[in-house]
């Protein structure tokens, strides 16, 4: 299991090539709490932006967010082992050892389940 990101409250999530470029998905999206969720269609979008440009530029400012933070994500698994990249999403992401099952952030580190346990312990 891969998992790219956790999408926290007001986060936008979704396989970008898909939406972009008319492509079948190859990225699934699995709401782990209970979640509102909104399902914009690329024609739909693309509508939405030409009739009103402050939406436009919203979708924008939000893309360039993810993909900021998509960036520091690989920077951090390439330079950071593996206590060093939990602390960095603990200080992110406070809440997220409570919401979230703890092997689906094992495997966002790149972890065993144990592993996350022994970082968790040493805090």
């Amino acid at each position: 299991m891969h998992i790219l990101q956790f999408a926290t409250k007001t986060w936008w999530a979704s396989d970008y090539d898909a939406l972009h470029n008319n492509k079948k998905a190859t990225v699934n999206l699995d709401c782990v709490i209970d979640t509102n969720a909104l399902c914009l269609f690329s024609e739909d979008r693309e509508k939405v932006c030409k009739e009103i440009h402050e939406i436009e530029t919203f979708l924008r400012w939000r893309s360039n967010k993810g993909y900021i933070g998509l960036q520091k994500r690989i920077l951090s698994l390439l330079n950071n082992d593996a206590r060093s990249r939990y602390e960095q999403l603990m200080q992110q992401y406070p809440d997220l050892y409570n919401l979230v099952p703890k092997h689906l952030i094992a495997a966002y580190l790149g972890v065993s389940r144990e592993t996350l346990s022994r970082l968790y312990q040493v805090k």
